[in-house]
């Protein structure tokens, strides 16, 4: 998984733009449980289970809801933002 990833400087992996859904499925479960080095990052794993989603991932759509419900309004709102500037720079 980690072969498609670049490393932010905190060490933190971030997906490349080739990441597959599967890959960032399971970097979205990383930053929703904080385990593997990521920090405990609601934002980011909704963020990492969209753009999961949109590459096929029918596992990220469910993780993706579940999350969305625990998470506040504009907590979900930045998420999506966060990944259509990823989006936006593939």
């Amino acid at each position: 998984m980690l072969a498609s990833m670049e490393m932010k400087s905190e060490g933190l992996p971030l997906p490349t733009v080739d990441a597959t859904g599967d890959e960032l499925f399971r970097l979205g479960l990383l930053y929703s449980t904080g385990q593997g080095g990521a920090p405990l990052d609601y934002v980011s794993a909704h963020m990492l289970f969209n753009l999961a989603a949109m590459r096929g991932s029918v596992e990220a759509k469910i993780y993706r809801k579940e999350l969305a419900d625990e998470m506040a309004s504009d907590e979900v709102a930045e998420a999506q933002r966060q990944a259509r500037e990823w989006l936006a720079q593939g």
